[in-house]
């Protein structure tokens, strides 16, 4: 008696991060970065996803909460991330509540990768922007030890050499066996990302 065929297995669920939520654009720059997943096997959820319950409701506590129990429950439900690390707010940082979920889904030992169109390491982008909000510029340090050579106008260090965000951010990525691709575009970035994160999932 011939055997049925096994059923195919879903595509692995992506968690597509990044300050892009917050982007005037967002929803249409989901569905590009939704269909460049489709086309390396994966499924790209996006945090809006997660929200559509929440449309409508006012600005306040109360739904600030409500998005990031959502957030969370999505991320829960995910295979593996990919994070864009581009500077936001046109600081040198990248989104604060996206540097968490990398914790986060790293604590769950998922598969993460990064990717960005600013490929400037991390000390340059600092540089710069104590340049241009404050008109200030780095110092060597007069100390040794820590992650960098220079020091901002108060003395912090300018840390995270060789990378292009916060160590604790990228590292986080690189330890779980990622990486950060760099493309002049989000979706040409995202995919690179997307073929390293097939590969590594055996897609």
């Amino acid at each position: 008696m011939p055997t049925k065929p096994k059923p195919a297995s879903p595509r692995p669920r992506v968690y597509l991060a990044g300050d892009l939520v917050f982007r005037p654009n967002a929803e249409s720059l989901f569905a590009t970065l939704k269909a460049v997943c489709a086309t390396h096997g994966l499924e790209g959820v996006a945090p809006l996803d997660g929200q559509i319950d929440l449309s409508g409701l006012p600005p306040g506590l109360e739904t600030t909460l409500s998005i990031v129990a959502a957030d969370r429950t999505l991320m829960d439900s995910c295979d593996a991330g990919m994070f864009c690390l581009d500077p936001f707010r046109r600081a040198a940082d990248m989104d604060p509540g996206t540097a968490v979920e990398i914790g986060y889904m790293t604590a769950q030992g998922k598969a993460l990768e990064g990717y960005t169109v600013d490929g400037r390491s991390y000390p340059d982008k600092v540089r710069d922007y104590c340049a241009r909000a404050w008109s200030e510029r780095l110092r060597l340090r007069q100390t040794t030890g820590g992650s960098g050579a220079w020091e901002d106008a108060d003395g912090l260090i300018v840390h995270s050499e060789g990378m292009v965000q916060n160590g604790m951010t990228e590292g986080f990525i690189r330890l779980s066996g990622g990486s950060v691709h760099v493309a002049p575009t989000l979706p040409e970035a995202l995919a690179i990302a997307a073929s390293a994160l097939a590969r590594r999932l055996a897609i």
